[in-house]
């Protein structure tokens, strides 16, 4: 069996390439070793799909872990704004948000997969589900195909490996392409996580008290083993059962990873109001309680944080979130927030 192009993976890479290259009119078959076409998709963005970012090109590059100038010469060809007309063109009507994050307004990342995959089909895509791939062949210095899992060799002028790294093994993300890459003569450089949500041992983390609680328009820093920031970013976070997810935890994981390397644990560290001064926050909380003296702590603080959150750092200063404001001495007050 003859194919122009073959594409390994089925997320969104890999759809993405099976799309573009039908519409050049070409013979295509796309392989996935799971079950299902663009699993990966349909967990971003917290289920809606972050789809791409809106903000100029160098902008985009700056907040790209570790070098990203290497992107430039790919935003050359397809940037941001071609993202956006190739789902648009799909049918996909999108939105933007905070910090230009682009997102589907039916705010599913189903729906996205789903438009790919239709789009897929009405380009007479061949594709094979449940099928791993055993190795890519080259053939006198050009790639000459695959070799399936079972055997069966089918040949191709070009292959596109789409198979992701390896953060995320249950989606299929397990690190196949590595040693194709390698095979061609490519370098594999270190490899580390980056854009993963971040795991903690932390005992309030371990009892799930701040599961689901979302900050906005927080700090997140990493801290090396001096106790000082490498790096931080300034965006919305999520506590989860595990650790924390979110734009900003997502940005720093790649930092959280260098650090690891050095030392067992890395320390972040997370300002709530990184737009307050410490005595802005003072005064905001002093005359909160004066004007509340008979309301409970965690009903006159409410205006500042969610009330999990609230309640979990009253509990930190060892003060009772049911207490009345008028019960909170003068010392006492200072530790609050």
């Amino acid at each position: 069996m003859n194919f122009d192009v073959i594409v390994i993976g089925g997320g969104p890479s890999g759809l993405m390439a099976a799309i573009s290259a039908a519409e050049g009119n070409k013979t295509v078959l796309l392989v996935e070793k799971g079950p299902k076409l663009g699993r990966k998709l349909i967990l971003s963005g917290g289920g809606r799909c972050n789809v791409t970012n809106r903000r100029p090109v160098d902008e985009i590059i700056q907040h790209i872990p570790g070098n990203g100038r290497f992107l430039y010469s790919a935003f050359h060809q397809f940037d941001n704004e071609d993202i956006i007309s190739f789902f648009e063109k799909l049918g996909v009507a999108l939105k933007e948000e905070d910090h230009g994050r682009m997102f589907p307004v039916s705010n599913s990342a189903r729906s996205v997969a789903d438009a790919m995959i239709t789009r897929m089909e009405k380009l007479g895509v061949t594709v094979y589900m449940k099928t791993a791939v055993k190795q890519v062949r080259y053939q006198n210095g050009a790639v000459a195909g695959i070799t399936l899992s079972d055997g069966q060799e089918i040949a191709a002028k070009a292959v596109i490996v789409a198979v992701g790294g390896k953060s995320v093994p249950r989606t299929g993300s397990t690190g196949d392409g590595y040693a194709w890459a390698e095979k061609a003569g490519h370098t594999i450089t270190e490899l580390y996580p980056t854009e993963v949500p971040l795991t903690s041992a932390e005992p309030f983390i371990r009892d799930k008290r701040l599961q689901g609680t979302s900050l906005r328009n927080i700090a997140l820093s990493v801290l090396n083993q001096k106790k000082k920031v490498i790096i931080t970013h300034q965006m919305d976070m999520i506590f989860t059962h595990f650790g924390v997810s979110g734009p900003a935890a997502l940005r720093c994981s790649m930092f959280v990873g260098r650090e690891l390397k050095k030392a067992n644990e890395v320390t972040m560290q997370l300002d709530l109001f990184p737009e307050e001064t410490n005595a802005s926050i003072r005064e905001q909380v002093a005359n909160l309680l004066k004007e509340n003296p008979k309301k409970a702590l965690k009903n006159a603080l409410s205006v500042l944080l969610q009330e999990k959150m609230l309640v979990f750092l009253l509990e930190q200063a060892e003060l009772s979130p049911d207490d009345s404001c008028n019960q909170v001495s003068p010392k006492k007050n200072r530790t609050v927030l």
